[in-house]
């Protein structure tokens, strides 16, 4: 049976697909890339940006793109960290 995935996994998918893209990548490649709706999309970047783990950047041509921040990184290595924690004792 496949598990819905909940509130801190979406927030994971989409740092990770932005840390993927080398720390930056359009909204419209995000959506795709971490499976998620225009509206979910826009409500998890608005919560990201308000804490501070992505911001918004111009890109040329008038063109934007999300940025991963450094307190973006460091969350996404502590939720890296516990779920290795899961795994070495069978929790996950």
């Amino acid at each position: 049976m496949v598990k819905k995935r909940g509130r801190l996994d979406i927030i994971t998918d989409i740092l990770i697909t932005i840390q993927d893209k080398g720390g930056i990548i359009k909204p419209t490649h995000l959506m795709y890339k971490a499976n998620l709706s225009h509206s979910q999309m826009k409500e998890y970047l608005k919560d990201l940006r308000d804490k501070g783990m992505v911001e918004v950047t111009d890109l040329k041509a008038n063109k934007r793109g999300v940025k991963i921040t450094m307190k973006g990184n460091a969350f996404l290595q502590k939720i890296r960290e516990m779920r290795e924690f899961e795994r070495t004792f069978g929790i996950d």
